[in-house]
Parts: structure tokens; C-alpha cells; sequence
């Protein structure tokens, strides 16, 4: 499917109530698992989430928009979400999270996007040059990343608990 903004808000739209209909109400034994050292757990995809609704898929847009090539965007720190949100209650990040992408939706159609402007270019600090399309492009798959890595997180605490069933449960055994 070739990219479209409003395809794209979709799921950008979907991904607040996803997370809150699927952590909301979890034990921190789900919420708390990962897969290792430098890997998410639940509570820390939301995290994440929050932390580049902050810093990242907006403020590069602009960047993009405003300054083009001239002006690399910062780097993303995919962990500085830890320090700023130890402690902090599930459910006032999973609202902040809600309030955050519903801000940055807001802001991506005030932009008022042509399809001129997909094809206007930024400069990403790992990547070199990129797109507008590919930075909405993206945010998307981003999201659905990290939906996919929460429930791949969660299925594999019962890793060892469905037995013989395990060979017809793929997402156990990826990474």
C-alpha cells in the first residue's frame, strides 16, 4: 500500500487505545517483562512512546518543513524515557501518552500537507538524508513495531507453560 497521510493517521489515531486496552489493568509481572538487558518491556514501550511523541516524529517534521538539509535533527535517545518517567503511575502514562499523540495529530493537520511536501528532505543523524513521507512513514511502522514487541514480550512469559503447543506458536521463539 503506497503511503497516504489519512491511512497513516489510522493507526497513529488507534495506537493510544491500543496500549491502553491492553496494559491498563496488568500485573507488573506482565508489565515489568522484557527480554533481556537493552530491551523494552511493556511499561517501557510506553515510555518510548511518550518520549518520541516528545522529541521526535513532530519536532523533525518541522525541521524538515522549515529548515530542510540545513539543519540535522538531534539525536533520539531511545532510553532517556527511564529518567523521566521512574515511578510514574501506569495509568497517568498511558493518559499522557493519549493527550500527547492527540497534540501531535493535531499539529501534523495544521501542517496542512500537500503532496508536495512529502517529497521535502531533512537530514537525520544516522541516516543522511530522508523524507517527510519517510519520517510519517515511519512513525507508523514505529508504532506497529512496538505493538508487536509488547505482545511478543507478554506471549513469551508463557514461553515454557504451552508445552508441546510451542511449535505452532511462532512468536515465542522470535526476536
Amino acid at each position: 500500500m503506497p503511503f497516504h497521510l489519512d491511512r497513516a493517521v489510522e493507526v497513529l489515531e488507534s495506537t493510544p487505545r491500543a496500549i491502553e486496552s491492553w496494559l491498563l489493568g496488568l500485573s507488573d509481572e506482565w508489565l515489568a517483562a522484557n527480554e533481556g538487558p537493552d530491551t523494552f518491556s511493556p511499561l517501557d514501550v510506553l515510555g518510548h512512546l511518550i518520549h518520541g511523541e516528545e522529541t521526535d516524529w513532530i519536532p523533525r517534521a518541522r525541521i524538515i518543513l522549515e529548515h530542510g538539509e540545513a539543519r540535522s535533527f538531534e539525536p533520539f535517545d531511545r532510553f532517556a524515557f527511564r529518567r523521566a518517567q521512574a515511578g510514574v503511575p501506569l495509568s497517568r502514562l498511558v493518559a499522557t501518552f493519549a493527550r500527547l499523540r492527540a497534540d501531535n495529530l493535531r499539529a501534523l493537520r495544521a501542517l496542512d500537507l500537500q503532496p508536495a511536501h512529502l517529497a521535502l528532505r531533512g537530514t537525520h543523524p544516522a541516516l543522511g538524508t530522508v523524507t517527510l513521507e519517510q519520517l510519517l512513514s515511519s512513525w507508523v511502522v514505529h508504532d506497529l513495531g512496538h505493538l508487536a514487541q509488547t505482545a511478543r514480550v507478554m506471549a513469551k512469559q508463557y514461553r515454557e507453560d504451552v508445552g508441546p503447543w510451542r511449535e505452532f506458536l511462532p512468536v515465542l521463539d522470535r526476536h
